[in-house]
């Protein structure tokens, strides 16, 4: 069972969530399940970048990036080689580490305003 590690899971600068998690899941779906805060604003289906992650380690074991991830990852923000498309990106036997762009953070909290509100309540 692959382990999946994302780093800044709750905003910059916050402990590392690490969780094991089935094979062929995809990173967004672990996401999701744990309450790591990776956007989704059209619901994992393809149709935007907003769950764009950098893959810090493990990049090997997930499958190729198809066309149209390629084609979508145009819309996002900051692309490197390792970006990939959290919804996409379905996790093998080895495990993984994915660092959640400043992008999929702001969707996530747009896509969860009452959040929004906490945060901005708690801040100096």
């Amino acid at each position: 069972m692959p382990k999946l590690t994302f780093k800044n899971p709750y905003g910059p600068g916050s402990a590392a969530l690490t969780v094991s998690c089935a094979r062929g899941a995809s990173i967004l779906d672990v996401a999701e399940e744990h309450g790591a805060r990776v956007g989704h604003a059209c619901g994992g289906n393809l149709a935007c970048s907003t769950c764009h992650v950098w893959v810090t380690a493990g990049l090997d074991s997930l499958p190729e990036v198809a066309d149209k991830e390629n084609d979508i990852m145009d819309k996002a923000f900051d692309v490197r080689a390792e970006s990939r498309l959290a919804c996409q990106a379905a996790l093998g036997e080895a495990d993984v580490e994915v660092e959640i762009t400043e992008e999929s953070l702001k969707a996530w909290l747009d896509e969860n305003p009452d959040e929004r509100k906490k945060l901005r309540s708690t801040a100096p």
